[in-house]
């Protein structure tokens, strides 16, 4: 997301030896600062790069209305710093194997790509250096961590702020994304997948189907706590195959369940 600073100011003009009072008024060096170069893309008529990936997208339930809360300006803030930190720190750990003198061995990648969306986070990995076991170490990845928001930092955050997130959702999928500029971004079906999933009913992980065969991607034991799904995803189809953890589908209420049939 770019920056733009320049504000415009009431100032005292003249023309043709007449002064006239302008309400908003920019210098020309500022009013033509304002183009696509403070998106911070770099050169974006650059050819694009295609990059098997898989998108991950965290979404933060309830943070709308935790931004609305009485002097958010000292609330949002301590809470965004806590947030950011823990989960950059959680993917970090969850994806270390093994640590050595000068570095850690990972169970998958680390994502290439991080972007505040507003109200949570995207992130990018990279599977064309990852076998069926790495992709399946990153889906394992992002369940993790969505539990242990509501189980751990859920409880220690709602006693340092007013009506923290309660959730923290998670929708992933595989596919293409293709480089915008330098690399500064990217853009692909699997990110707009990824952000339809994390607000798919009341679950708070699922992931679609397309390319992910949890049968070589997990051990069977793992493999049996998900159940497959055919669902609706606004803008991509109507009979999506998706994964959900089988015991937070169980307990979906009936209507929400309505969203959902057998493959």
């Amino acid at each position: 997301m770019g920056k733009y600073s320049p504000r415009p100011k009431q100032a005292t003009v003249e023309e043709k030896g007449v002064k006239e009072k302008v309400r908003y008024f920019l210098e020309d060096a500022a009013f033509k600062a304002f183009n696509p170069q403070i998106l911070g893309l770099g050169d974006i008529t650059k050819a694009s790069t295609r990059t098997e990936a898989l998108a991950a997208s965290f979404d933060l339930a309830g943070f709308t209305k935790f931004c609305g809360q009485v002097d958010p300006h000292l609330s949002v803030p301590e809470y965004l710093s806590s947030f950011l930190d823990w989960l950059f720190r959680e993917i970090r750990q969850e994806s270390v194997s093994r640590a050595f003198p000068t570095g850690k061995g990972l169970w998958s990648g680390l994502p290439f790509l991080a972007k505040f969306t507003g109200d949570g986070v995207l992130f990018i990995w990279d599977t064309e250096i990852m076998g069926p076991d790495g992709i399946g170490n990153v889906i394992l990845l992002l369940d993790n961590i969505c539990g242990s928001y509501r189980e751990n930092f859920h409880p220690k955050v709602r006693r340092r702020v007013s009506d923290a997130p309660p959730l923290l959702r998670c929708g992933a999928a595989r596919g293409a994304v293709y480089s915008v500029g330098d690399g500064e971004d990217y853009v692909g079906p699997c990110i707009n997948i990824a952000c339809r999933l994390q607000k798919m009913s009341s679950l708070t992980f699922c992931f679609s189907r397309r390319g992910l065969d949890i049968d070589r991607c997990m051990t069977d034991k793992t493999a049996a706590t998900y159940t497959l799904k055919k669902t609706s995803i606004r803008g991509i189809g109507d009979d999506e195959l998706i994964y959900a953890d089988k015991a937070e589908f169980e307990a979906l209420s009936e209507e929400d369940k309505k969203a959902f049939k057998e493959p």
